[in-house]
């Protein structure tokens, strides 16, 4: 089986990121991002999705945290785009509900190659401790044009911002872990009629 690794190192005046990522981990994580919040959320991607992410990121946090998300989103989107290839043999497809507590979220992932963010989400507060809740929808836009994916995310109930994000975060992972997933029945083909993705 070929190792489904990437590493991606992105520099600019606003942030300095270096990832690693391996699509048939264990949920690991490890690093910083200097955003305490959103490591957190970063966790729930590798733990749930099932895969090894490094993370090493710097930025002008003393402006606000809205270069380094972004950014990783970018740099996550891109290091997926590398380790999964032609998209030969996948299942292509992913979703999940997730809850916590009253929050349910529903997240749908097409590995399309088409970049598409279909994002529907409130929250009650503007900030989670010092994060700004509409990071969060700056990440995976990131993400989804950088991976080239059509993502649907949709927080269905939640009175809790804390809450309603991590569902989100959780929701994604366990979506993207079954749309990498290698699909038996296609064996090396391609999961799509135009024979490319």
């Amino acid at each position: 089986m070929i190792a489904r690794r990437a590493s991606i190192a992105r520099q600019t005046r606003e942030t300095d990121i270096r990832i690693s990522l391996d699509l048939d981990g264990s949920g690991r994580f490890e690093g910083s991002t200097g955003v305490g919040f959103f490591d957190h959320m970063l966790e729930q991607i590798a733990r749930h999705g099932q895969l090894d992410l490094s993370i090493q990121a710097t930025g002008d946090l003393h402006i606000d945290a809205h270069h380094t998300v972004e950014d990783v989103g970018i740099c996550i989107g891109q290091a997926l785009a590398r380790a999964w290839g032609d998209k030969s043999g996948l299942t292509r497809y992913g979703h999940a509900y997730v809850p916590l507590d009253e929050a349910l979220a529903r997240v749908v992932i097409d590995l399309s190659g088409r970049p598409g963010l279909f994002y529907h989400a409130s929250f009650p507060s503007d900030r989670i401790g010092e994060f700004d809740t509409e990071l969060v929808r700056e990440f995976f836009q990131g993400l989804a044009n950088h991976a080239s994916v059509t993502l649907h995310m949709d927080a269905l109930k939640g009175a809790n911002s804390h809450h309603i994000a991590e569902t989100l975060f959780k929701a994604f992972g366990r979506a993207l872990r079954m749309a990498i997933g290698r699909d038996a029945r296609l064996g090396d083909s391609m999961p799509s009629t135009k024979g490319l993705l």
